[in-house]
């Protein structure tokens, strides 16, 4: 049987990794890959047996399991074979009115961003895996951005203090900033509203800041759950006090299905140190910082905003391969001696089908 793979338009990341062709070969599955699908991650893929190159059409045709990054047109979808698996990141919580459009082909659906974020489905785990790139990429940006060292310096000249490090969400991107923001020497303070995050930060060397009152987030399946008014008002005051004094904020707090809670007003980015930096990993529902604009980097009041949640694209070459791994490890529990083989008690399988 065989898995196609298309080019991506608004994700040049490459979803077979060198590594994982003779996997695929090893289950029973042969890959079709659509011409240039490789290049922005700089994998050379074409000198291993195993792999087709083939134009576009033929892929939608001739495919068993097709992955797309990027939703498809009526008219590709309707190439897909009758009995095919399609796999995408689709977004469904976000837009009710893909369910509708997938409803109408006989093929199954399945969206990667809904595999529930659970141990047994850790590896398969899209999300988590991009969003720690994405913390990594953030603390380098800001400092980078930052005029300023991030670690404490004591030279012939003068000593130098390690500038203050704010992360607002200890996700997985959460968790990942922290770490780095500490090996590059800075002082790091954390919020977050799940109570479960606290020991996590604090074994990373950073402070936790709790504010009192936050919503139960037991059965959330490791999201954050929206909270009340009067929480977010008092979340928000603390950190426009803890603001203040940071040289870096990264906002990485998102709400399945729901816009971005603001959590850095207008007024608090007014009273940071002119030259401070925020990284707003939650641009693209909204934003945690009120000033932000997705996918542009503007200075207001001194304070450099960069509204990026595609930052793992920018290390496209390691994203790259953890894809590709987290594709493999889907496809691997929906092929069963060289066949398609749906499950309907799988958990994983379920959850993900649209």
């Amino acid at each position: 049987m065989n898995i196609g793979f298309l080019k991506g338009t608004s994700d040049a990341k490459c979803p077979i990794a060198p590594d994982l062709i003779r996997k695929y070969d090893g289950i029973g599955v042969k890959i079709l890959a659509e011409h240039g699908i490789q290049e922005a991650a700089h994998f050379d893929i074409s000198k291993y047996d195993g792999v087709e190159f083939a134009e576009r059409s033929k892929i939608l045709s001739d495919s068993e399991i097709v992955y797309s990054s990027d939703p498809l047109s009526p008219e590709e979808l309707a190439q897909i074979k009758p009995e095919a698996h399609f796999i995408s990141l689709l977004e469904p919580y976000n837009k009710p009115e893909v369910v509708a459009q997938m409803e109408k082909y006989p093929f199954k659906t399945f969206s990667m961003d809904m595999i529930p974020r659970t141990t047994l489905a850790q590896s398969m785990d899209v999300l988590s895996s991009m969003a720690s790139v994405a913390g990594y990429k953030a603390v380098l940006k800001a400092a980078e951005m930052l005029p300023r060292y991030l670690p404490m310096m004591i030279t012939a000249a003068g000593s130098i203090k390690p500038s203050k490090v704010l992360v607002i969400g200890a996700g997985v991107a959460g968790l990942q900033a922290i770490a780095t923001a500490r090996r590059l020497g800075a002082m790091v303070e954390a919020f977050d509203v799940r109570a479960a995050s606290k020991e996590e930060v604090e074994s990373l060397g950073a402070k936790f800041v709790e504010v009192e009152g936050a919503a139960d987030d037991k059965d959330a399946g490791g999201y954050a759950v929206q909270q009340s008014e009067e929480f977010i008002q008092r979340q928000q005051a603390e950190v426009q006090k803890r603001a203040a004094n940071a040289d870096i904020i990264i906002t990485t707090a998102q709400l399945r299905g729901r816009p971005a809670p603001k959590l850095v007003l207008k007024e608090t980015v007014e009273k940071m140190k002119s030259g401070s930096v925020i990284i707003d990993l939650a641009s693209s529902t909204g934003g945690n910082c009120e000033v932000s604009i997705d996918g542009e980097t503007i200075v207001h009041s001194g304070v450099t905003v960069v509204g990026n949640s595609s930052l793992a694209d920018h290390m496209i070459q390691d994203s790259s391969i953890l894809l590709s791994n987290n594709i493999f490890n889907f496809v691997n529990i929906m092929v069963k001696d060289g066949q398609l083989h749906y499950d309907e008690d799988n958990e994983i399988l379920a959850k993900s089908k649209i």
